[in-house]
């Protein structure tokens, strides 16, 4: 049996270029590719990488879906069903939205692949595929295998060194899918043994972990950071704030090569964190935290979230200046969510805040909801205004790190990425991702 696997086109936010969309591969989909029994055949395609074949006949077709992607997904699945092509739909939006994805869908994957996926390909062959898959405990992550690289053209993508070390977060914010009711939301790391065997098989020295929280099993962490400090490696995770307690794992953090950290900072205003049940987050400690963190040479993406209930029209100017004071290298901005299925949905539709359901609409750019003390207006042009601001050539300037490991990466992200970005990432069209990703590697951390 033919198996196709399909990434749909992901929409752009307005600060956003190209290099969003070719930033890294679906490793959820080579993952996939490597837990289909081996008597199949799997491609995959990518639509953010080329233009889909919609013409060919495989014998069953897999679809991730995120809710901004929905539409398109629906679409893709529609097209190929009409053609009797049986269709899986899964991912996150289509987990938390079951009975909508089912609509276009011979059959949905709820939650986690491991234990359901060689189930599903069975069924299709069989031709006695269920409307809807789900596991009722959480996967093994033993069970979680390589991804299946050589199904993909690694050079399209900025970055193709990434790894996925643990499954789950310890906490349940009220807006992140965590709090969703299908989450088996019990944090695992995967084998120790294992992760280091697929970081050994890249063909770099850099790892970029998309783990939601890399230091959920602290003890786990201590452990890769003591195996990697022999590994000469380069690599950047994302972490909770409350890494802030235990200083000497930043410090052996910074010993292995870690050289950014991704922090869920939200907001700078308690009342606003508390909130969303974010009980970590200790506002009062964040700029030790990042002083910290430069201090051992790591660089701070900071995410910074806007349209709290307790968040004023002045959020936004105190927000940039607390971020220019500190020095933050990187900001990832976004507008409050309400992904349906979460416990923010729930509640706002409960209060009937709920102003937009266009899919396209809810990738974090957009107000699809009615704030509590400001405007939707206010909202979206403070957004996009402290994007600018931050951003602009004299915020870039005040934030420069003096000199040392973090000046070439920071100019590189801020100039490169951000600031110029809709230019640079024109080599997306010339088919250079991979080797920007390089130059950027060289020029950053001396990586060949």
């Amino acid at each position: 049996m033919w198996i196709k696997l399909i990434s749909p086109r992901m929409s752009l936010r307005p600060m956003d270029s190209e290099y969003k969309r070719l930033l890294s591969p679906s490793i959820s989909l080579l993952v996939l590719a490597s837990l289909t029994p081996s008597e199949h055949r799997v491609t995959i395609e990518d639509e953010n990488a080329g233009n889909l074949d919609l013409d060919d006949s495989p014998s069953l077709v897999g679809i991730s879906v995120n809710i901004d992607t929905s539409g398109r997904a629906y679409s893709l699945a529609d097209h190929y069903r009409s053609r009797g092509i049986p269709v899986v739909l899964g991912g996150i939006h289509a987990s938390a939205c079951p009975d909508e994805a089912s609509v276009h869908a011979d059959a949905v994957c709820i939650g986690e692949a491991e234990d359901l996926w060689a189930t599903i390909v069975n069924d299709a062959a069989a031709g006695r595929l269920r409307a809807k898959y789900f596991s009722d405990h959480p996967a093994d992550p033993s069970k979680t295998p390589m991804p299946a690289w050589h199904l993909i053209q690694r050079d399209r993508y900025l970055y193709s060194c990434i790894v996925c070390a643990s499954r789950g977060c310890p906490f349940e914010c009220d807006f992140c899918y965590n709090s969703c009711d299908y989450v088996h939301n019990c944090y695992r790391n995967r084998p120790l043994a294992e992760v280091l065997a697929e970081i050994r098989k890249l063909p770099t020295r850099q790892v970029m972990f998309i783990d939601d929280n890399f230091i959920g099993n602290l003890q786990w962490a201590r452990n890769f950071v003591r195996a990697a400090k022999s590994m000469n490696l380069t690599w950047h995770a994302a972490v909770s704030t409350n890494i802030m307690n235990h200083t000497d794992l930043i410090d052996e953090m910074a010993e292995s090569g870690c050289r950014s950290l991704f922090i869920g900072f939200e907001s700078i205003n308690g009342a606003s964190v508390a909130g969303v049940n974010k009980s970590q987050n200790k506002v009062e400690r964040f700029e030790g935290l990042i002083q910290t963190l430069h201090d051992r040479d790591i660089m701070v993406n900071a995410s910074m979230v806007f349209g709290f209930d307790e968040d004023h029209p002045e959020v936004f100017p105190q927000t940039l200046d607390w971020l220019v004071r500190n020095k933050v290298e990187t900001m990832t901005g976004h507008i409050l969510t309400p992904y349906p299925g979460t416990r923010l949905h729930q509640r706002l539709v409960e209060e009937g805040r709920m102003l937009d359901n266009e899919p396209t609409h809810y990738n974090t750019s957009k107000v699809v909801f009615r704030p509590r003390n400001m405007t939707p207006e206010q909202l979206q042009e403070g957004y996009l205004g402290i994007y600018r601001q931050f951003y602009s050539l004299p915020s870039i300037l005040k934030r420069l790190p003096g000199p040392g490991k973090r000046r070439i990466p920071y100019l590189l992200f801020n100039l490169g990425y951000r600031r110029f970005g809709k230019v640079t990432s024109l080599v997306a069209r010339l088919g250079l991702m991979g080797a920007c990703g390089r130059l950027a590697r060289r020029l950053s951390y001396g990586i060949q």
